[in-house]
C-alpha cells in the first residue's frame, strides 16, 4: 500500500521515461484518470487506455511520447508539488507559470482537475498537484 498514490503514479511515469519504455501501466483511480487525460490533451503522452476489471480498481495503460528524430522524451520533468504532509494551494491570481508558460501545472479545483491556465481563466484556485514540462 502506498501512502501517496499520485506520487506513485508520477514516479512510475518518470521511471518509464528514463528507462525508454513505450508503455507504462499504473493502478487506476478517478484522480489518476483525470491527470492522464490532461497529459494527453496537452500533448505529453501519445495515448492512454483505461482497463476496468470487475471487483478490481483497474489499470491505466499509458503510451509515452518521444521525438521522432532525436528519440528524446517529450516529458522532460514531472514533479510532485503538493504532498500529504505539506499541501500547496494557490489562488487564481497567483497561479504558478511553469518554464515561462511552456510547462503546465496540474491543479485540483472545486470544478475538477485542470491545468493552471484553465484554472486562472475560470478564476478558480486549488491544490497544485504537480508540474510537467
Amino acid at each position: 500500500m502506498t501512502t501517496d498514490p499520485i506520487a506513485d503514479f508520477l514516479t512510475r511515469v518518470r521511471n518509464a521515461v528514463k528507462a525508454g519504455h513505450r508503455v507504462v501501466e499504473v493502478p487506476a483511480s478517478n484522480l489518476k484518470k483525470e491527470i492522464t487525460k490532461i497529459l494527453f490533451d496537452q500533448g505529453y503522452i501519445l495515448s492512454y487506455k483505461f482497463e476496468d476489471e470487475k471487483g478490481i480498481q483497474g489499470t491505466i495503460k499509458i503510451a509515452l511520447k518521444y521525438d521522432k528524430l532525436t528519440k528524446d522524451p517529450v516529458i522532460k520533468r514531472i514533479q510532485r508539488i503538493s504532498k500529504p504532509g505539506l499541501r500547496k494551494y494557490s489562488g487564481s491570481s497567483d497561479m504558478p507559470r511553469i518554464l515561462n508558460g511552456l510547462g503546465i501545472a496540474i491543479v485540483s479545483t472545486s470544478a475538477g482537475v485542470m491545468t493552471g491556465k484553465q484554472a486562472k481563466a475560470q478564476n478558480i484556485g486549488g491544490e497544485v498537484l504537480c508540474y510537467v514540462y
